[in-house]
């Protein structure tokens, strides 16, 4: 059992290693590769648990504790599939708006093709999930996870920021077109810019469980202690996290650069607050992060475009508030059950006006799109299943001693906020690897607060 229980890790590993590569997971092949790698992982597991007798009860006991989490997630792929299935009554009655798009007027789902794509979706996401919490079970494992997660972002912002100062015109793998702002993998900048506020949050967490613990020295053996730490192998993820901000910035995304510093300083400063057992390297270590991240590496690398761009862009030149108008429209229709997962491409179109010009396949704002093809009760359940984890990562710091679970839920709860910001001008979580980043951060908020505390950590599965 250890042996399957190990391929299985890396095996995962490697899947949350590959997920941004392929444009973002956001091609039907690319996250084909995603839900056939995390199920076949998870069934493969579960079979092996349940030939060995001495695991059954370790399994089920290891996923006590996420019912809360786990449980919603799960109720919102039955909505998901409900919503394909016909019922015995016309759903819409709303015929001069809807009836044309409707081949069976007693299917919710107005795009059953695409709503079948974001089942399977859905339900590899719940895979990762479950996997996160079999597999990431010790203090080894999740740092393990958080500098695979590290070496994703780092490898994506090198690769966005190389790829426009070398003057590249078209991407060395996909031939994408490369603009004057950072990419990475990624199509879309703000999905590059939102995948590396997740990463560099979880980096900086990494580096807040690293801290020294010498809080009753003096001043200059504290400041002594901390550059020796970032001299040492911490420097190393000092460096990297510094290469994330840069590739941040140089996605000249207006919200993703927002969204993490605001989610930092409201973490920063909720960390100084209430962290059990604080100690003043914390205080050292965001004020180098502002200073030295914000103001020197975002003058070289460009937070004066970014701002210029901020400057520079006009109400008049911006159509998404009328999306979000004609959207609202629709949500009127069909509050309760939505039209349908993915189906806001083929319902959109329907109420699109002159104002708006450009082609809108998305709603750029996650939480009308998912009200919109969910329904409103679908939606409030997944955000109530998110803050609930951010009220983990909140607990954790106010509650354990645990330097490593500290710095997970300070990390985690920074990639929350800075989520929770972000989505509310675009479409992130539209992207599979970034909603899959997002699924493992919302899972290691709650392990921050439950490993080492509510269950055991059992060395069997070293």
């Amino acid at each position: 059992m250890a042996n399957v229980h190990s391929f299985c890790l890396y095996i995962f590993l490697t899947l949350v290693f590959w997920l941004p590569i392929p444009l973002g997971s956001n091609r039907p092949w690319a996250w084909a590769i995603m839900a056939v790698v995390s199920f076949i992982t998870l069934a493969g597991l579960l079979l092996a648990t349940a030939l060995s007798k001495n695991s059954k009860t370790h399994l089920w006991e290891s996923l006590k504790p996420y019912k809360l989490l786990l449980l919603p997630i799960m109720l919102f792929q039955v909505w998901t599939l409900v919503q394909l299935v016909p019922m015995p009554f016309a759903i819409s009655s709303n015929g001069d708006l809807l009836g044309e798009l409707s081949s069976n007027a007693n299917i919710i789902s107005l795009d059953p093709s695409q709503g079948f794509s974001s089942l399977i979706k859905g339900m590899s996401y719940l895979c990762i999930m479950v996997l996160t919490i079999i597999l990431i079970n010790t203090e080894k494992h999740i740092r393990l996870l958080l500098k695979v997660m590290l070496a994703s972002g780092l490898f994506q912002a090198c690769y966005g920021v190389i790829s426009i100062y070398a003057g590249l015109e078209e991407s060395l793998v996909f031939e994408q077109h490369i603009s004057h702002y950072a990419t990475g993998s990624f199509y879309y900048k703000n999905h590059f810019a939102n995948f590396l506020l997740l990463t560099t949050a979880t980096s900086v967490g990494l580096l807040v469980a690293n801290l020294s613990k010498n809080s009753g020295a003096s001043v200059k053996q504290r400041l002594k202690s901390f550059l020796s730490a970032m001299i040492k192998g911490k420097a190393v993820v000092r460096i990297a996290l510094a290469i994330l901000v840069i590739g941040l910035v140089a996605s000249r995304s207006r919200m993703g650069n927002a969204a993490f510093f605001v989610a930092l300083t409201i973490t920063g400063l909720y960390a100084l607050i209430y962290f059990k057992n604080r100690t003043p390297s914390l205080s050292i270590l965001l004020v180098s992060l502002f200073l030295i991240d914000t103001f020197i590496l975002g003058a070289w690398f460009g937070v004066d475009k970014v701002k210029a761009h901020i400057e520079s862009t006009s109400f008049a030149q911006e159509s998404r508030d009328e999306v979000n108008i004609y959207g609202l429209t629709l949500l009127k229709e069909r509050p309760i059950v939505g039209y349908g997962a993915g189906s806001f491409y083929t319902v959109f179109p329907m109420v699109q006006g002159e104002k708006v010009t450009s082609f809108y396949d998305h709603a750029h704002n996650d939480y009308l799109q998912f009200s919109l093809e969910f329904g409103i009760p679908a939606t409030l359940l997944l955000g109530i299943t998110v803050l609930m984890s951010l009220w983990q990562c909140m607990q954790a710091m106010r509650q354990r001693n645990h330097a490593l679970m500290k710095g997970v839920a300070f990390g985690c709860m920074t990639a929350i906020i800075g989520m929770l910001i972000h989505i509310s001008v675009d479409f992130n979580l539209q992207a599979p690897a970034n909603t899959a980043y997002f699924v493992i951060i919302l899972t290691l908020a709650w392990q921050s607060r439950n490993i080492g505390q509510r269950t055991k950590l059992h060395s069997s599965h070293n």
